[in-house]
């Protein structure tokens, strides 16, 4: 990668180890720089498939049991030493806020998981990020919503609505099918301003809801909402008003 971005900041955004000035002077720098959009992406497919590959292992009871009589002893032998009373303050004040914060993180992945289910944030990104490798875009490629709803017919369970918006400034570039939450799902594909817009459609029995408010991460906006049977993630990095545009014409 040529660009100095990609060796400075990239890694540091991805780990959310940023402040709040660098994380957005990067979030500006990735709508102009294909290098680090393709970057972070391959980075966060990477990181995805880690973590869904079951690698993690419980620690051998020997080694806790080990831990523990290591603890223990250490506890025994500074038992008749007298701890200052900051120290006790500072170790409770250090315990409320690891707790006040594993409460807030819990609580936001809570609200992430819910506005996007039935399927994660991660595996929004993964399939657009593979969509945009060579070859991987459109199954059918067609600009006529004619063409590319039937095309659909018998390889789903159900028909996803098609529409083209060219008049409004999204064209209908063609349709694929995708996975998302270990189920087949449509990907209607649209461009706006040589930017890629995948919109993923799905049957839902659960309410309508209204667009939901955008998620941003890696520099991809996403929006999702449930309209007349059938549930819509639609992710690019466009901007978020672009982003809505198009979920309101397709909402309408």
């Amino acid at each position: 990668m040529s660009c100095d971005f990609t060796t400075t900041l990239l890694h540091g955004y991805l780990d959310d180890e940023l402040d709040a000035a660098r994380a957005a002077e990067f979030e500006r720098h990735l709508e102009c720089c294909h290098e680090c959009t393709a970057a972070l992406g391959a980075e966060e497919s990477l990181r995805s498939s880690l973590q869904r590959s079951g690698l993690y292992e419980n620690a051998p009871v020997e080694l806790r049991k080990k831990i523990r009589a290591g603890l223990d002893a250490a506890t025994a032998s500074s038992a008749g030493m007298r701890i200052p009373a900051w120290r006790l303050i500072a170790v409770a004040a250090t315990v409320l806020l690891l707790a006040g914060v594993s409460w807030f993180s819990w609580s936001r992945a809570g609200k992430d998981s819910a506005s996007t289910a039935p399927f994660t944030v991660a595996e929004i990104i993964d399939a657009h990020v593979r969509s945009l490798q060579p070859g991987h875009l459109t199954d059918v490629t067609s600009t006529d919503q004619h063409t590319v709803k039937p095309w659909f017919n018998g390889r789903l369970a159900f028909v996803p609505p098609v529409k083209d918006f060219a008049d409004e400034g999204f064209t209908l570039v063609g349709g694929r099918l995708d996975v998302l939450g270990g189920q087949n799902v449509a990907a209607l594909v649209y461009s706006r301003r040589k930017h890629i817009i995948n919109v993923f459609v799905l049957p839902t029995k659960e309410p309508d809801t209204a667009i939901h408010p955008p998620g941003l991460r890696q520099g991809y906006q996403w929006r999702h909402w449930r309209r007349q049977g059938m549930e819509y993630c639609a992710i690019s990095d466009v901007s978020d008003s672009d982003l809505y545009e198009l979920a309101q014409l397709m909402y309408q």
